[in-house]
């Protein structure tokens, strides 16, 4: 799928959910979007799904 046609979808989704649901609910969809277009972005380029549970990384 082109980028283009993804940013359509993208764009159309927020616009229903902005119409139907309110702004707050705008704000919701879009910074979780946001949130698993990094965390996709993070792990396609080779980052490991451990790193991002681990909070702590001092070993004992």
């Amino acid at each position: 799928m082109s980028r283009d046609l993804l940013g359509l979808l993208i764009g159309m989704a927020l616009g229903c959910v902005g119409w139907f649901g309110g702004f707050g609910a705008f704000l919701l969809v879009a910074v979780l979007g946001g949130l698993g277009y990094a965390v996709g972005r993070y792990l396609e380029r080779g980052g490991d799904p451990r790193d991002l549970l681990i909070t702590d990384r001092r070993h004992r």
